[in-house]
């Protein structure tokens, strides 16, 4: 008895979007209610988008710089000569490379940077959530 063949349906799809830094899948834009918290998870950096005529579902896309120099309240980082997060600072990485409003990049969700709590240049912020989940771009 011969065995029959098998066929295998192949479909190309693009890559998934994804709201963590893989560098494998497309990153989603951060709108400006995004989640962006430091290190420690409860101090969160409320997010205000310097433009207004590109927007996703309705809300306005950041691109940098406006995550740079947003307050952060809430970070539980308290202590005798520790100082907690309450600002970010600038972008390590998280601009697109390719996409830009107004000659400024558009930011994606593996946006990382640090603030300035303590220890210095080790406490980062990062997205929790990009706020939306329609639109980015591939690796």
């Amino acid at each position: 008895m011969a065995d029959s063949p098998t066929t295998a349906a192949t479909t190309t799809e693009p890559p998934p979007l994804a709201d963590s830094g893989s560098s494998t899948t497309a990153q989603l834009w951060l709108t400006e209610d995004a989640d962006v918290r430091c290190t420690h998870q409860l101090g969160k950096a409320p997010q205000k988008a310097s433009q207004n005529w590109v927007t996703v579902a309705r809300r306005p896309v950041l691109v940098s710089p406006d995550p740079v120099g947003r307050s952060i309240g809430g970070c539980p980082n308290i202590g005798v000569a520790i100082k907690p997060c309450t600002t970010t600072l600038p972008i390590q990485q998280g601009e697109s490379l390719y996409i830009t409003i107004d000659s400024h990049p558009v930011i994606r969700a593996d946006l990382t940077g640090f603030t300035d709590g303590t220890p210095p240049g080790l406490v980062i912020y990062q997205v929790v959530s990009p706020a939306q989940d329609l639109v980015g771009e591939a690796p």
